[in-house]
């Protein structure tokens, strides 16, 4: 909720600000209400309102001089100016120093709901551009950047940190009990990172502060699918390394659908019987254990309580097996090293990308003696991308299509090599990023909607995929 404050020397006229406009429909909560111009600057000053309704005459201090002295301050917060029909030169003036808007004494009362529209529309787009500017800061590790956006201790004490990942199920609510529990100092940051996910630093001056598990009650009323929760730094430039830790604790929902609020717990020690076994099935010609080893796989998982960090240790070493035994017979495969984004994105799931490796190893055991130039599979495959090129904005998984179009998902890789020169994810990709272009040349859409439009409900892993194809962010591809 963006916070209001009402200054006026009549009480009356706050009175008929106040029940002018429907606060809560467009996002706004009165935070204060004063006659008194000395006492509302003081309150401006310390509380730091988003929007400030203000009578421009007033005695002592006028409107426009609380205004000049917040900018002087250098105080995020917005001032709209009310005045009389006789002050309207005044009103001009105040827009020249800055003011979002001013409205004439009496307010229409039919244009309410317009002009507190615009204004909530406004404090969107302000929200929306300082998210940007404060997640590019928060991952870049530079700490003279973080400091520019962290609301940290004045003092020199040592400050704490910690990272929540939270995955939602739904708009977020009652956020607040999990941000900052009753009894703990602690201050908290929200960072959207998606549609559906909330980044937010905690920082605290006492480390027992942020030692604080958010039980189930918690999760379910607040409508919580996944709580990651990484470990505690008193290193401000860490924040990034923080962010990763929480991202891939929530992750954990890739392996199990189930509410949780799960602790950053790397356990790659106990990956070596995983790769021990994978190891003889590939080089031991122990291709017929295969169905043994996916089940025995998933199993192990779910019974040690493995997370995304495990998954993606196991992925990328079971890549570099495959493709240094069978470089040839895989030539044309998806296959390539991945981080934890690019898994979720790819797999739907933990048992969709054992899935997969399972018919990989199972077309290396039949051999590739199905010729990919039948005309049916040709056929099927095309009706495939053209689908994709209609739905490509929509949640696309490889092993879902091929059920769809009746390719394995293997003959699909390779079709995809062999007749576009690219992978299934690189075809995707290319589509979403081109979409993405063409919103943020020729719409004001926010960068949030752009992604969501474009196909990535996770706004952190499409600033990344962005980057990587345009070689620079969102933001700065809009600006130039």
């Amino acid at each position: 909720m963006y916070k209001v404050m009402i200054v006026d020397d009549e009480s009356w006229a706050i009175r008929g600000i106040q029940n002018a406009f429907d606060w809560e429909k467009y996002g706004f909560e009165i935070a204060g209400q004063y006659t008194s111009a000395y006492k509302a600057w003081e309150a401006i000053r310390t509380q730091q309102p988003d929007l400030v309704f203000t009578d421009i005459r007033m005695p002592d201090i006028s409107g426009l001089e609380l205004m000049k002295r917040a900018k002087a301050q250098g105080l995020n917060t917005e001032f709209v100016i009310v005045s009389g029909y006789g002050e309207f030169e005044y009103a001009q003036e105040a827009i020249r120093h800055g003011a979002l808007d001013y409205f004439l004494k009496p307010l229409d009362v039919d244009m309410a709901d317009t002009f507190i529209a615009k204004l909530a529309a406004h404090f969107s787009r302000r929200s929306a551009t300082r998210n940007h500017l404060l997640l590019d800061a928060l991952t870049s590790g530079d700490e003279t950047e973080i400091r520019r956006f962290l609301p940290l201790p004045a003092s020199t004490a040592v400050c704490y940190y910690q990272v929540f990942a939270v995955y939602l199920r739904s708009d977020i609510k009652g956020i607040r009990k999990l941000l900052s529990p009753e009894g703990r100092n602690i201050t908290a940051v929200e960072v959207e990172a998606g549609s559906r996910k909330l980044l937010v630093v905690r920082m605290a001056e006492h480390l027992s502060s942020l030692e604080w598990t958010p039980d189930e009650g918690v999760l379910t009323e607040t409508g919580i699918q996944s709580v990651g929760i990484s470990s505690i730094s008193s290193q401000l430039q860490q924040v990034s390394k923080l962010i990763k830790e929480a991202d891939l604790s929530a992750s954990h929902i890739f392996l199990e659908q189930t509410s949780a609020a799960v602790h950053y717990e790397p356990k790659l020690h106990l990956m070596k019987p995983c790769i021990d076994g994978l190891y003889t099935i590939i080089h031991g010609n122990s291709l017929d254990d295969m169905d043994v080893y996916i089940t025995g796989l998933q199993k192990y998982f779910r019974n040690h309580h493995l997370g995304m960090g495990e998954v993606v240790y196991l992925w990328n070493q079971a890549v570099g097996m495959l493709i240094n035994t069978y470089a040839e017979e895989l030539r044309d495969m998806e296959l390539e090293f991945l981080n934890y984004s690019e898994i979720k994105e790819r797999f739907e799931d933990f048992a969709s990308l054992c899935s997969f490796l399972h018919d990989v190893l199972t077309v290396i055991r039949q051999g590739s003696s199905r010729s990919l130039q039948e005309g049916d599979i040709l056929s099927c495959f095309n009706r495939m991308v053209a689908y994709i090129d209609r739905n490509f904005e929509q949640k696309l998984y490889l092993k879902d299509l091929s059920v769809q179009f009746f390719i394995n998902q293997v003959y699909c890789c390779q079709l995809f090599k062999n007749n576009l020169g690219r992978t299934f994810s690189e075809y995707v990709a290319e589509l979403r990023i081109r979409k993405a272009r063409e919103l943020l040349k020729h719409t004001d859409l926010s960068i949030e909607q752009i992604a969501v439009k474009s196909g990535y409900v996770d706004y952190y892993y499409f600033n990344k995929v962005f980057k990587k194809h345009c070689g620079m962010t969102p933001t700065k591809f809009r600006k130039s």
